[in-house]
Parts: structure tokens; C-alpha cells; sequence
């Protein structure tokens, strides 16, 4: 099975991904960090080097306000990534640890995170367990849930200790390019004929079934004064530390419709219906529209904006409710 992966993975593997042609363990991490919830293209494109362009290092991660590091974080989403990364910088100082077990005890590292980093850092003969690599196995052996002890232990049984940093590569390559969670392409996959899987991969793990996501529903107030715009930084855990419009769930009176923003979280979708106020409420800062440039705001917030700068025309909030009511 080894010899067969490793063959596979020399002729197609993704060789020049950029975390992969260095040994630095911080370039190494946080390719980890950014690649949990996104995708390989997202990062490459769009995040990866900017974000090493303004933090070559960790220690330059530790010494600049968590405020910055959420600013180039901005439109990567899960944002909780970047305060751990913030966290884990200024824990260790700087220099991330080569044992398992102390990187497993920061932050924002699990035990699959801490495994690659020592692997393709230290090469250190240890498997990994991401979603990928967690379908490949499922299928090679037959197995129709995701037990995750069940799955630690194939993963130690079929590691190549000899081999470690290739073989956890091809593993994840395999998952992500051959072994697909739709329309896997057996027919090119080097461990067909040893696959328990392979005439029913959907069954190996089985889906499980998603909840219909809720629809939360809130209003957004756009508060002015001299020309700038009143915004609070959010404490709350999914954004922390973001800034962002004041939320409620009742329209203020005397309000003034700009219109309606949607967006979808991995588990709530969120529908704001923005309206314009002179509401006094406890703000955390006042920004110019030149100025929110620089501060780190959500996509949501984004959208806000754009919204308030393309919306000339202002109903009372009140009168536009009540005309819908009563059908236009």
C-alpha cells in the first residue's frame, strides 16, 4: 500500500505548493491554520502570501496588536483561527515547540495539527488525521462511521515510518484530488485493488444528515455623526474582536430603511435589515469612510457598507414595513 501510494504521489502529487518547499515550522502551521476551513486555491490566491508578506514571522505575529492580525485575516473567515494564532504567538514567544504534545497544548492546535507540524517541520514519523485523510481511510478499511479512536489507530497501523512527510502528503493529496467525498475517481485511485470501499465509496463513512440551517433576524443601525459612521468592536465569540455595526432586535423609531444584507455561517445564515438612526447607544468608535479601510471588519459588515454608500434614497422604516404588509 506504501509503495503504491508513494509512486503515485511523485508522479502526481501537488509538489509545489509553497508549504511544502520549506522547513520553517511557522510557514508550515499556518498553511495548517488557513487550510482547516478553506480551500487550497482561496489560500494560494488570495491569503497566504499577503498575510507572510506583512508577518514574515511569529515573533512579528506576538508583537503586533491582535487588531492587525485580524485585518489581513479579514474575508478568510472563521476568525477564531486568527485570535489563536495571535494567542499561540505570544504563549510561545515566538518559536513554536517540536514535540506533539506541547504544540497539542496551544491554542488552536489539535493533535492532526500538531502531527503535520512536527512532520513536515521535524520529520517526525507521525500520521495525520484531517477530513481528507479521514475519507481515504473509511474507504480503505470499510468503515461506515467516523470513530475517531477507530481511526487514530488506522492511521498509525498504515503510517510509513521511513517515509513520513511523503506519505502524509500523498495521503491528503489522495483525499483531496482522487478519493473526493462526490464522484471519487476510483478507477485512478493506486490503492483500488486494496480498497474494502471501492464499489460503494458513498456508503464509506455514511452522511450524515445536516440540519436545515436557521435564519436569524436582526436590525443593523447605521449611526452618523460629522460625517462619521459609529461602530462597536464585537466581544461576542464567533467575530471577536472584529468591529462591525451595532445589532438589535427591534427597529428604533424614526428610522430610516437602507435595505436588507444577507449571510451564511457554517451553522445560521444572518438577515439585517440596515436601517438608518439617531438612537444614542454605547459605540466603541467613530470612523470616516476612508477610514474603514484600515479597521478589520466581518463580510457581513462589509456588505453594510457597500450598501450604505449606494443607497441614496432613505424610507422611513416604519412606512416601508407597513406598505409590504398591505402588499405594496
Amino acid at each position: 500500500m506504501q509503495k503504491a501510494l508513494l509512486t503515485w504521489y511523485k508522479a502526481h502529487g501537488r509538489h509545489n505548493l509553497p508549504w511544502r518547499n520549506t522547513r520553517d515550522a511557522y510557514h508550515i502551521y499556518l498553511s495548517e491554520i488557513m487550510l482547516q476551513q478553506t480551500q487550497v486555491k482561496t489560500v494560494l490566491e488570495r491569503f497566504y502570501f499577503p498575510f507572510l508578506e506583512r508577518f514574515p514571522t511569529l515573533q512579528s505575529i506576538a508583537d503586533a496588536p491582535l487588531d492587525d492580525v485580524l485585518k489581513m485575516w479579514e474575508g478568510l473567515g472563521y476568525y477564531t483561527r486568527a485570535r489563536n494564532l495571535h494567542h499561540t504567538a505570544l504563549t510561545c514567544k515566538g518559536v513554536l515547540p517540536s514535540s506533539p504534545e506541547e504544540l497539542g497544548g496551544l491554542k488552536g492546535i489539535g493533535k492532526s495539527t500538531a502531527h503535520a507540524i512536527c512532520t513536515f517541520a521535524y520529520h517526525q514519523a507521525l500520521p495525520i488525521l484531517d477530513a481528507n485523510v479521514k475519507r481515504v481511510l473509511c474507504r480503505f478499511f470499510g468503515l461506515s462511521t467516523r470513530d475517531e479512536k477507530v481511526l487514530w489507530s488506522k492511521a498509525w497501523e498504515l503510517l510509513d515510518r521511513d517515509y513520513p512527510y511523503e506519505y502524509n502528503q500523498a495521503m491528503m493529496d489522495l483525499g483531496s484530488m482522487i478519493c473526493t467525498s462526490k464522484k471519487p475517481l476510483c478507477s485512478l485511485c493506486p490503492l483500488n485493488t486494496m480498497c474494502k470501499g471501492k464499489k460503494n465509496p458513498e456508503n464509506y463513512p455514511l452522511a450524515i444528515k445536516k440540519a436545515k440551517i436557521p435564519t436569524k433576524k436582526y436590525f443593523a443601525l447605521v449611526i452618523e455623526k460629522e460625517g462619521k459612521i459609529a461602530l462597536i468592536q464585537r466581544q461576542e465569540r464567533l467575530l471577536h474582536g472584529l468591529w462591525g455595526f451595532v445589532q438589535v432586535n427591534e427597529c428604533p423609531l424614526n428610522s430610516y430603511s437602507l435595505g436588507t444584507v444577507t449571510h451564511t455561517y457554517s451553522h445560521f445564515k444572518i438577515e439585517l435589515h440596515v436601517v438608518k438612526t439617531s438612537l444614542q447607544v454605547k459605540v466603541d468608535g467613530w470612523f470616516g469612510v476612508e477610514e474603514l479601510n484600515d479597521v478589520a471588519l466581518s463580510t457581513v459588515d462589509k456588505k453594510i457598507i457597500r450598501l450604505y454608500q449606494s443607497t441614496s434614497v432613505k424610507k422611513p422604516y416604519q412606512l416601508e414595513a407597513q406598505r409590504a404588509q398591505n402588499g405594496g
